[in-house]
């Protein structure tokens, strides 16, 4: 009996461990799982905020701003805009969604597991609360250590005794842990549902907006066929007129590099880039290690034009070169300096609007399209710094900064320099 006793004992407690290992190892894969979704999830959030952002943003400053005068392009390529920003966000509001649905139905399957092994835990405990009563009632405690055959006996069942107490008590504190476990996820669980819901209303909403927003856009489609060859004309005439600007300011830059070279008499050698001082070598160094991270020339604005050849917004088959990027901005907005440099040059522009030249060593960075200018040439700037108020178009209403960045005269991409605004 005794025999029989002991191998009863130690396969429940293989038993048990087995149970144990097993559900730390199913929590372990379910952890895992979640915390990935979780992340992709966390990515999702952070990209909705930021479009929905940028939406209040096209709508602040390219719709609030147009004039009661019609600009068709430029009204056409607004709604373009903002119509690709909600395509944007409705694809990610619904990877979204798609996830939260993953994670509902992985906690959902927890909370089975966990109440399953509440139950279970619950059952144990309720067995071995009958089991204590009736070793009471049957044998004392006492008697069943000193009815012992020797010392050794006697002393493993008082350790069994108080093992047995021990386990009792920390299944009582398991059943604890597990209830507040399972009242947790179970609130968690209701949350995710209430955010997946506030998900699809916003979902919708957008459908609905972009539904209408796209009759806008055919209409104004058919409005513009009409006179494209009008704003053809127009466009190529734009294009000429920024090549001839940008062609005066890579001269302006080209005499003042030999200008700087000639009076630099200690230099022998015909260099490409400008003379510099060590001051200015560190301060080129600098400008250069924060590449990507350099502040925006707008305080608040949205990219209406990129840089480099590109299809027109609005008119298919016509392609356009940027030697920059454009930002519309708010009315009176102010251009600023995106890092310390010192003021190379004041080109005055056609219409009487104006470009500030600012030299980073070598680099030079330029904003055009201002009314007027708060800096003189050879004065000394620094990162944020306000040089003058961007020009407001009266026939379309909208403030655009052209901000352009050179390498000596090679022109260099500005989006791979300052940091998304």
């Amino acid at each position: 009996m005794r025999f029989s006793f002991r191998m009863n004992k130690g396969k429940k407690q293989l038993f048990k461990i087995w149970r144990g290992v097993s559900y730390f190892l199913f929590f372990i894969f379910l952890f895992i799982s979640f915390t990935t979704s979780a992340q992709s999830r966390q990515e999702l959030e952070k990209e909705r905020i930021k479009i929905q952002k940028e939406i209040k943003k096209i709508n602040t400053l390219l719709f609030k701003s147009q004039t009661k005068e019609k600009n068709l392009l430029s009204d056409l390529s607004d709604l373009n805009m903002r119509i690709n920003a909600r395509t944007k966000l409705i694809k990610t509001i619904n990877l979204e969604t798609k996830q939260l649905d993953k994670e509902i139905t992985e906690n959902e399957k927890e909370v089975a597991l966990l109440q399953k092994r509440l139950k279970a835990l619950k059952k144990d405990y309720a067995n071995m609360v009958v089991q204590s009563y009736k070793s009471k009632t049957k044998q004392n405690r006492l008697m069943f250590v000193l009815s012992s055959d020797d010392f050794l006996q006697a002393y493993k069942r008082i350790q069994y005794i108080k093992q047995y107490a021990d386990y009792r008590a920390k299944q009582g504190e398991e059943i604890k842990i597990e209830t507040i476990k399972l009242q947790n996820l179970n609130d968690y669980l209701k949350e995710t549902k209430a955010e997946k819901e506030t998900l699809l209303a916003i979902n919708e909403l957008e459908k609905k907006s972009i539904h209408s927003e796209k009759i806008s856009q055919e209409s104004l489609v058919k409005s513009v066929k009409k006179k494209e060859k009008k704003y053809i004309s127009q466009i190529k005439q734009k294009q000429k007129s920024e090549k001839a600007i940008d062609k005066k300011i890579k001269k302006l830059i080209a005499d003042a590099i030999a200008k700087s070279n000639k009076e630099n008499k200690s230099k022998n050698v015909k260099s490409s880039g400008f003379a510099l001082t060590p001051d200015a070598k560190l301060l080129e160094k600098d400008f250069v290690s924060n590449k990507g991270k350099l502040p925006s020339p707008v305080n608040r604005g949205v990219v209406v034009r990129r840089f480099g050849k590109q299809a027109h917004p609005t008119l298919r088959g016509i392609t356009i070169e940027s030697n920059g990027v454009f930002y519309a901005t708010e009315k009176n907005a102010n251009a600023r300096v995106i890092f310390n440099g010192k003021v190379l040059a004041i080109q005055v522009l056609p219409g009487k609007k104006k470009a500030v030249l600012i030299q980073h060593g070598n680099y030079i960075s330029v904003y055009k399209n201002l009314d007027n200018v708060t800096v003189k040439k050879g004065d000394l700037v620094t990162t944020k710094q306000e040089i003058g108020k961007i020009h407001t178009d009266k026939t379309t209403g909208k403030t655009i900064l052209a901000f352009v960045l050179f390498k000596e005269v090679t022109r260099q991409n500005p989006e791979e320099w300052v940091y998304k605004i």
